[in-house]
C-alpha cells in the first residue's frame, strides 16, 4: 500500500487508488503531521507526546501513543519503531514537502536559467496554502515559520531565474502583489524594479524605489541596502543590464543539412572537452564552413550551459572593426551606454571579465585575420571559441585548425537527393556527373539541386551537360541569391597583386594539382614564395602533402580553378597565357628530356639529337627530381597528359603551341610505352592529330598517327593497324622522317607476321634495317625478322638471328633489352625442339623482367615460358605462368596476350577433366581471333577446341574444328605448328 501526503496546505492523504483518506481525531492527524515533517527520520517519543498532549500528557500516554501509531500503520503502511521514537518511511515523490525541497535544490544548482525556473516553479507549485492550515501542532510552529521563509526565498530565486530567461514582462503582476504584501523585502523590490526596467517601464521602476526608500526610512530609519541602490543607479544610467543567461544567439540550423557526420562528431567532441579553447574551420569559398559551425554549435549546447554567442565578422567583404564587434558582444552581456569603454583593449578586458566565470561558446563567423580574433577571445578555459574563415589564420597561436574538405561522393549524392528529391536516385550517373562538375563543393551542389527542384522538367543529364562546359560552369551555378562566383571574387579581391597574378597563371595552366617547383617556375623568387603562402592562407590553394620526389604539392579545387581560368581568359592580350603555357611547358619539357634518358628504352625511336637546356629550376631541386625518374613520371603523368591536351587546343593558344606538345610527347611516350599506359598514349596522340591536321602540319600528324597505329596493333586490331601503318609509312617517307619511318616499318612487319604474311614482313624488316642506325633499332628489326622466319618454317635461321640479337642486347646492357632477346631466343629454340635450353632462356627472361617496370614484356615472356613448360609436360608450372601473364595483360589491356594465355589455361582444363568448362572459353577466344583476322591464332585455337570436343564426346564438332584448322594451316608456319604441339600436351589427362 502506497499513499501520497501533502502538508504544504491542509493535511491531505491520497490512497493508492487515488481516493482521499481521512483520519479521525486531531491527535492521530497531529501524529501524522509530526512524522511527515520529519519523514524518513526518527522523531523522538517525547516530541510526539508534546505534539499530541500540549498541556499534560495522561498516565497512559505510552500505550495511547502506541495505539495511535498502530492505527496509522494499519491504514498507511510501515512506521518503524526505533526504540526511542518512530520513523515514517516515504518516497520523495509521495510527499509535497520532499518534492518542494528536491526541486528547489535542483533549481538552485542549475546554471541554465530556463531549466532553473522550471525546477523552482515545480517546487512552488507544491504549495496550496500555509503548511498544516487546518491543524494546530505547537511543536511545529517554528518549523512552519522557517518553511514559509524558505518558500519566499524560493519564490525570489524563481523570479530571478525567469528574469534571466527574459520573461520580465510576465512577472510584473505577481511581483507587484508580492511587494504589496512584503514592502520591506529589498531583494523582492529590486526584482520588481528590474522587471519594470527591462519591460521599458523605467519611470515606474524608479517610482518603486522612491516609495520603498520612503517606507524604509519612515518605519526603520535606515536607507536601502547596497544591492537595491546598485539596481537604482543602473536604471538611472541605463547600464549594466544583467544578461539573460543562457544567451542563445546562434542562427537557425539548415533543415536539410547533410553529410559531415564524422567531422561533426570530431568537432563536437573537441569542443565539449574544452581542451582546445579555439577551433578554426578554414576552407575555400562555398565549402560550407559557416553551416558546419552552426551545426556543431547547436550540437554542443549542453556542454555550454551559459549559452552561445555569435558574431559575423564579414571578413570576406568588409571586415568589421574589432571595437564594434566587442561593443555588440558587451551589449549582449548587459554592458550598455557609458559602461562600454572607448578603448578596444579596455572593451576586450570587460568581455573577459564578463565571461570569466561562465561557460559559453563564442562563434566567430567569417574572420578576416588573427588580428580580428585575438581581442575577442575569452580569458579562461571554461569557454571555447569556434572560428570560421577562408584563411587558415596561421598566426593565431594555440588554435586547433581543421580544413573543411569538399563532400565525399556519397555526401554529394545525399545533398542532391535531399534538396532535389527522389528523382536524383533514379539517375545516379547524371547525379555523379553533376557532383563531379561541382567538385563536390556544397554550395555549388546546393545551387544545382535547387535548380533541379525548381524545374522538374530539367533532366539531370541536361544539367550535367551544361555544367561540363568549364567556361559556362559558373554562369550555370546560380539560382536566386545563391551564387558561387561572388564568393570567389571576394577572396580574389582580398589577395595582393602578386598572389592575384599567380592565381591567374594557375588558371591558364588549368591543372588541379601542382608541385612546388611548377609554382616557382610560374612566379619565382621571394615574391613567388610569398604569393603561394598567401594563396594557401586564403584557401585558394590547399597543401596536399609531399610527393614521392620529396616535393610539396598543392591542389586547387575544380570550382576555384574554373574561376581562375575565367579570370585568365577574360584578360586582354596573351602575355600571361604565354607565361603559363610556355614557361611551364618548357620546364616540363626539359625535365622530361633529362629524365627519360635515364629510363630503359622500349621503342626503337632514337633519343633526340638536339641539345636541350637545363630546366629553369634551382640546382638542388633539380637534382632531387632527377634522382628518381620513375617517381617523377608516376607523379606528374596526369598533369603531363592534361598539359599536352591543353596545348593542342588551337583555339586557345597561338599557332604552333601544339608543336611544343609534340616535342614533349616524343619524350614522355617512352615512359607511357614502358608501363603500358595505352589510354594516355591514345589521349595525347588523338589531341596531336587533331591540332596538327587543323594547322596542316603533316609531320606531327604522321608521327601521332604512328602511335595510334601501334595502339591498334597491341590491342589485336591487326587489319586496322596495318592500314594505318601503311599510311604513316608513305607519309613519313615523303617527309623524309627516317627514324619514325623505320619504327613504323618494323611494327608493320611484326603486324603482318601475325596476320600470316611473313614474306612481306621480311621485306619490310630489311627496309627498316637499312634505316636503322642504333642498337635498339637493330634489335627491333632482328626480333621482327626472327618472328617472320619462324612463320616461314626456318627456325634454325631464327636461332642464329636471336643469338646475334642477344649479343647486341648484352652490349647495350639494359636488363629489359636482354630479357626480350632471351625471350625471342627461347621461342626459336623451342621451335627447333631444344626445350630444355629454351626453358632456361625463358626463365632468365622472366627473372630479369621482374626487376623492371616493363609489364607488357613480362606478360610476353611468361606466355613463352608457359608454352615451353607445357611442352615439357609441366602442367602446373605452365598454368601458373599463363595465369600470371593473363592477369598482367588484362591490367594493361593487351587483348592478344590475354587471349593467348586464356586459351592455354582452357586447354589445361581439358587435361584435368573439365573439358565442358573449356569449350565456351575456347569458343570466345576463337571469335575474338576471327575478329582480329589472325589465321595462325585461329588455327591453334581450333586444334585445342577439337581436343575439347573429343573429351566431351562431341565427335562431329571435333571433326569440323579439325577440318577448319586444316584449311587455315600454313604448312610453312613452324611457330604455329610447334605451339599447337606444346599446348596439346595440356589437354592430355
Amino acid at each position: 500500500m502506497t499513499a501520497k501526503y501533502a502538508v504544504l496546505g491542509p493535511l491531505q492523504i491520497t490512497g493508492h487508488d487515488g481516493r482521499g483518506l481521512r483520519l479521525r481525531g486531531d491527535r492521530q492527524r497531529s501524529l501524522l503531521a509530526m512524522l511527515l515533517f520529519h519523514a524518513n527520520k526518527q522523531v523522538p517519543t517525547d516530541r510526539l507526546v508534546d505534539a499530541l498532549w500540549p498541556d499534560v500528557p495522561p498516565k497512559s500516554y505510552a500505550s495511547n501513543l502506541h495505539t495511535y501509531v498502530s492505527r496509522l500503520r494499519k491504514r498507511l503502511g510501515p512506521i518503524d519503531n526505533t526504540g526511542s521514537g518512530y520513523r515514517l518511511r516515504v518516497d520523495d515523490d509521495d510527499l509535497d514537502l520532499l518534492v518542494f525541497r528536491r526541486e528547489a535544490a535542483k533549481g538552485r544548482a542549475t546554471r541554465d536559467p530556463r531549466a532553473a525556473a522550471t525546477h523552482l516553479r515545480r517546487a512552488l507549485a507544491q504549495w496550496r496554502d500555509q503548511p498544516l492550515a487546518d491543524l494546530t501542532v505547537p511543536p511545529l510552529d517554528a518549523e512552519v515559520a522557517r518553511l514559509e521563509a524558505e518558500r519566499f526565498a524560493v519564490f525570489e530565486d524563481w523570479v530571478e531565474a525567469e528574469l534571466a530567461a527574459g520573461h520580465h514582462a510576465d512577472l510584473i503582476g505577481e511581483l507587484l502583489a508580492a511587494v504589496a504584501e512584503h514592502p520591506l523585502r529589498e531583494r523582492l523590490v529590486g526584482l520588481l524594479m528590474t522587471a519594470l526596467w527591462r519591460s521599458g517601464r523605467q519611470v515606474e521602476a524608479l517610482a518603486v524605489y522612491r516609495d520603498t526608500r520612503a517606507t524604509l526610512i519612515d518605519e526603520t530609519g535606515v536607507e536601502p541596502g547596497p544591492e537595491l541602490r546598485e539596481v537604482h543607479v543602473a536604471i538611472l544610467r541605463g547600464e549594466d543590464e544583467p544578461p539573460a543567461w543562457p544567451i542563445r544567439q546562434l542562427p537557425a540550423e539548415v533543415l536539410d543539412f547533410s553529410g559531415r557526420r564524422e567531422l561533426v562528431d570530431e568537432l563536437t567532441a573537441t569542443l565539449a572537452r574544452r581542451r582546445t579553447p579555439v577551433v578554426v574551420l578554414s576552407g575555400e569559398p562555398g565549402v560550407g564552413k559557416s553551416m558546419l559551425a552552426v551545426r556543431v554549435a547547436h550540437r554542443v549546447r549542453d556542454a555550454f550551459p551559459d549559452g552561445q554567442l555569435y558574431a559575423h565578422l564579414a571578413g570576406a567583404t568588409d571586415p568589421r572593426e574589432v571595437g564594434d564587434v566587442l561593443a555588440d558582444l558587451l551589449r549582449t552581456l548587459g554592458v550598455t551606454g557609458p559602461a562600454i569603454p572607448d578603448d578596444v583593449h579596455a572593451r576586450a578586458a570587460v568581455l573577459r571579465s564578463r565571461l570569466a566565470d561562465r561557460t559559453v561558446l563564442l562563434v566567430l563567423d567569417d574572420a578576416a585575420s588573427p588580428t580580428q580574433i585575438r581581442d575577442l577571445l575569452p580569458g579562461t578555459s571554461s569557454s571555447a571559441v569556434l572560428v570560421t574563415s577562408r584563411r587558415r589564420l596561421s598566426g593565431l597561436a594555440g588554435a586547433h585548425r581543421v580544413t573543411v574538405p569538399p563532400f565525399t561522393d556519397a555526401e554529394a549524392a545525399e545533398l542532391l537527393e535531399r534538396v532535389a528529391g527522389a528523382r536524383v536516385g533514379g539517375d545516379p550517373a547524371g547525379a555523379g556527373r553533376i557532383a563531379a562538375a561541382c567538385g563536390n563543393l556544397p554550395l555549388a551542389l546546393r545551387i544545382a539541386a535547387t535548380r533541379l527542384s525548381l524545374r522538374p522538367q530539367l533532366r539531370l543529364g541536361e544539367l550535367a551537360d551544361r555544367l561540363a562546359d568549364e567556361r559556362r560552369r559558373l554562369d550555370e551555378l546560380t539560382v536566386s541569391d545563391l551564387q558561387v562566383r561572388p564568393g570567389l571574387a571576394l577572396s580574389y579581391e582580398a589577395l595582393s597583386e602578386p598572389a592575384r597574378y599567380l592565381f591567374r597563371l594557375l588558371g591558364m595552366v588549368d591543372v588541379g594539382n601542382h608541385p612546388a617547383w611548377a609554382l616557382a617556375v610560374l612566379l619565382d623568387g621571394p615574391e613567388g614564395e610569398a604569393a603561394v603562402e598567401e594563396l594557401v592562407e586564403s584557401s585558394m590553394l590547399q597543401p596536399a602533402g609531399v610527393d614521392a620526389c620529396g616535393e610539396p604539392r598543392f591542389v586547387m579545387h575544380d570550382i576555384v580553378r574554373a574561376y581562375a581560368t575565367e579570370l585568365a581568359h577574360g584578360l586582354a592580350g596573351l602575355p600571361e597565357r604565354e607565361v603559363a603555357g610556355t614557361r611551364l611547358v618548357h620546364a616540363s619539357y626539359t625535365l622530361t628530356d633529362q629524365l627519360v634518358r635515364r629510363l630503359p628504352r622500349v621503342t626503337p625511336l632514337p633519343e633526340p639529337d638536339e641539345d636541350v637546356p637545363a630546366p629553369p629550376i634551382p640546382g638542388e631541386t633539380r637534382r632531387r627530381l632527377l634522382a628518381d625518374p620513375e617517381a617523377w613520371f608516376a607523379t606528374e603523368r596526369p598533369a603531363l597528359v592534361a598539359g599536352i591536351g591543353r596545348l593542342c587546343r588551337v583555339d586557345e593558344f597561338r599557332d604552333g603551341q601544339y608543336v611544343l606538345a609534340a616535342d614533349l610527347f616524343d619524350r614522355f611516350a617512352a615512359y607511357l610505352w614502358l608501363h603500358g599506359y595505352y589510354a594516355d598514349l591514345r589521349c595525347c596522340a588523338d589531341a596531336l592529330v587533331t591540332a596538327a591536321r587543323a594547322d596542316g602540319n603533316e609531320l606531327v600528324e604522321a608521327r601521332a598517327e604512328a602511335v595510334l597505329a601501334r595502339l591498334l596493333h597491341v590491342r589485336g586490331r591487326y587489319a586496322e593497324a596495318v592500314a594505318k601503318y601503311r599510311w604513316c609509312a608513305d607519309r613519313l617517307a615523303r617527309l623524309d622522317d627516317r627514324r619514325t619511318g623505320g619504327w613504323v616499318l618494323t611494327n608493320l612487319a611484326d603486324c603482318l607476321t601475325g596476320l600470316g604474311e611473313p614474306e612481306e614482313a621480311l621485306r619490310l624488316a630489311d627496309r627498316a634495317a637499312v634505316d636503322g642506325e642504333d642498337d635498339f633499332a637493330t634489335l627491333s628489326v632482328l626480333r621482327t625478322r626472327s618472328a617472320a622466319l619462324n612463320r616461314l618454317g626456318r627456325p634454325k635461321e631464327s636461332v642464329l638471328i636471336d643469338t646475334e640479337a642477344l649479343a647486341v642486347a648484352r652490349r647495350v646492357g639494359e636488363p629489359r633489352t636482354v630479357a626480350l632477346a632471351l625471350q625471342n631466343l627461347a621461342w626459336s629454340l623451342a621451335l627447333t625442339g631444344e626445350l630444355d635450353r629454351a626453358a632456361v632462356a625463358a626463365g632468365d627472361s622472366v627473372s630479369l623482367l621482374r626487376g623492371t617496370t616493363a609489364r607488357s614484356s613480362l606478360a610476353r615472356s611468361l606466355r613463352t615460358l608457359g608454352a615451353i613448360h607445357a611442352g615439357q609436360c609441366r602442367r602446373a608450372d605452365a598454368v601458373e605462368a599463363f595465369a600470371e601473364g593473363r592477369r598482367i595483360a588484362e591490367e594493361i589491356n593487351e587483348r592478344p596476350r590475354e587471349l593467348s594465355c586464356s586459351r592455354a589455361i582452357a586447354a589445361s582444363l581439358v587435361g584435368t577433366g573439365r573439358a565442358a568448362e573449356a569449350v565456351p572459353e575456347l569458343r570466345r577466344c576463337l571469335a575474338a581471333y576471327h575478329e582480329m583476322g589472325s589465321q595462325a591464332s585461329m588455327t591453334v585455337t581450333l586444334r585445342l577446341l577439337a581436343a575439347a570436343y573429343e573429351a566431351t564426346g562431341e565427335r562431329t564438332a571435333a571433326t569440323a574444328a579439325r577440318e577448319e584448322a586444316d584449311r587455315l594451316t600454313d604448312p610453312r608456319d613452324a611457330s604455329t605448328t610447334t605451339l599447337i604441339g606444346l599446348l596439346l600436351n595440356l589437354t592430355v589427362p
